[in-house]
């Protein structure tokens, strides 16, 4: 297959520029993330409706990849239980290696194509979870590996690449390849292709959560309060959603926990 991820970069001599034509170029060629995501939005639209309907049936969504990937997965998985107020069950981020890879590469741990299916089935994974592969390659052993034994499972897969064609895509139900082009520094696909990545998650998850109810108009009615900054903005969009004072608005919130239970339950007295 022809890895566009890994062609030649469209910039020359880069270590002979200067600091803000570095910084010029690396933003033009970030412009360009957003428009080819653009294109796939339908794609993403079909694998979100998938995962919301799973999840309505006690399902759950899985991200696994390796790297850059893999991490990026775990970053998205770790904020949707402090935003939405979700179980930290619901959205699980794997990453090749274990834990210990979040902060440091372990060596070869992305090409054993067996762990990845180990490292979900530890969870459980059944035909009610999705599982979506992340691998700006498409061609990561661990990802790839898992998709093949959760098809087999009847378990719905979907992928996160940045190739068109790749042995991930051929391997997952709804692959979106999002093909952002050469990065700027050859092959560090942490650049453009992470980014994408990063995006799309983003819009996956967010839009799941909303569809899901976890949203009300535009506020995040089921937000932790985990830190004094959010107990201010859950005591204001308390204030603002009853039209009372922002210091009562507040005593409701921290009575009952979040913005939704404390404007329900003053509704109700």
């Amino acid at each position: 297959m022809n890895k566009v991820t890994e062609q030649d970069s469209l910039y020359r001599h880069l270590d002979k520029m200067s600091t803000k034509e570095l910084l010029i170029n690396i933003n033009k060629e970030d412009h360009k993330v957003p428009q080819i995501i653009e294109k796939i939005i339908p794609n993403i639209e079909q694998l979100v409706n998938v995962i919301v309907d799973k999840m309505l049936s006690g399902g759950r969504l899985f991200y696994i990849g390796a790297g850059t990937s893999g991490r990026l997965g775990i970053v998205d998985a770790s904020e949707c239980p402090p935003t939405f107020g979700v179980e930290d069950g619901l959205v699980i981020g794997l990453i090749a290696g274990g834990d210990k890879a979040i902060r440091k590469a372990q060596e070869f741990a992305e090409d054993n194509p067996l762990h990845g299916w180990k490292d979900l089935n530890f969870y459980g994974i059944n035909s009610n979870d999705v599982v979506i592969g992340l691998a700006a390659s498409g061609t990561t052993p661990y990802v790839i590996g898992a998709l093949k034994e959760a098809r087999k499972q009847n378990i719905i897969t979907s992928c996160i690449t940045c190739n068109s064609g790749s042995p991930l895509a051929l391997n997952s139900d709804y692959p979106i390849e999002a093909v952002v082009g050469p990065e700027f520094v050859t092959g560090s696909t942490r650049m453009k292709s992470g980014t994408a990545q990063k995006l799309i998650l983003n819009m996956i998850s967010t839009a799941a959560m909303i569809r899901l109810g976890r949203v009300e108009d535009n506020k995040m009615v089921d937000m932790q309060l985990s830190n004094h900054k959010l107990v201010e903005r859950g005591a204001l969009m308390v204030a603002e959603s009853l039209q009372i004072e922002i210091e009562e608005g507040k005593k409701w919130l921290l009575k009952y926990g979040s913005v939704r239970k404390a404007v329900e339950k003053y509704r109700k007295q």
